[in-house]
């Protein structure tokens, strides 16, 4: 067993160990990495309840319900698996588990290097959790970008950085500073790029996620982010999806006619 391995099989084992966490696992693409660590740990009976794949897109459509846009690997899709499968935990099992029980749902929807071709190889991770027992659940979602050439370099990439945040979660979530660059614990730089990172809830305080981007470029996770109008963090393939794009090297002062003017003629030659 290597160093980074039995540091990221140590975070499982203590989330393991922790008698008041209790959840599931469910990951489409890129095999079982993240739930693989668990078991590997030991002890994974005092904390997951249930894990799953649905790779096949009618199996996942069922559970899950129909992708509009049929895009399987997004945030849409990564968000209605959070919600239904808390929903499924704290209605099956929370009157069962001990009254200091804290519960969670960790998602990830993965595109992954194929077996015949090489494609954009990204993916959405989430995890839905509560921070005390009883309390409203909070969300934090990434979206990571796959670097490594090999499926198998990616997967256990992916199983790491599942385990890093579900231990984040758990244990940094009040300095979210620190959760951040704990996502890369285990991790060589370069392996992965984390574009987009967002937490959400009513535990969380008064959070900033636009700042929280900004901290990802700080900290070297990524090398840009991207903002819509309203100034919310968006991912590019996302946003720019099957649009035309016309861009304009920015610059640190006030905007001019001359930029205007510059825009609006490439806009025309552009059409």
């Amino acid at each position: 067993m290597t160093e980074n391995s039995s540091r990221t099989i140590e975070k499982a084992l203590a989330i393991n160990l922790d008698p008041t966490t209790y959840g599931t696992i469910v990951e489409i693409g890129a095999g079982q990495e993240v739930a693989r660590w668990f078991f590997q740990a030991g002890a994974a009976a005092g904390t997951i309840a249930k894990t799953m794949s649905a790779y096949d897109m009618k199996f996942s459509d069922e559970i899950y319900g129909e992708a509009p846009d049929q895009r399987y690997v997004s945030r849409a899709r990564l968000q209605r698996m959070l919600e239904r499968e808390y929903e499924l935990v704290i209605s099956r099992i929370e009157e069962q588990r001990p009254d200091n029980s804290r519960f969670f749902a960790f998602a990830n929807t993965v595109a992954a290097q194929g077996f015949k071709k090489r494609a954009e190889c990204h993916g959405w991770l989430g995890v839905r959790l509560q921070s005390a027992p009883k309390a409203p659940p909070d969300d934090i979602i990434i979206h990571v970008r796959l670097l490594d050439e090999t499926n198998l370099e990616q997967q256990e990439a992916l199983g790491i950085l599942g385990v890093n945040l579900i231990y984040g979660a758990f244990h940094h979530a009040e300095t979210p500073e620190k959760l951040l660059v704990s996502l890369m614990d285990n991790l060589r730089w370069g392996r992965v790029e984390i574009d987009l990172v967002e937490l959400n809830g009513p535990n969380l305080g008064a959070i900033d996620n636009r700042l929280m981007a900004l901290e990802l470029v700080k900290a070297g996770l990524t090398r840009a982010v991207l903002f819509d109008p309203n100034g919310n963090v968006v991912i590019p393939s996302d946003s720019l999806y099957k649009r035309r794009v016309l861009a304009m090297r920015g610059k640190f002062h006030i905007v001019e006619q001359s930029d205007i003017d510059l825009l609006s003629h490439a806009r025309r030659r552009f059409q």
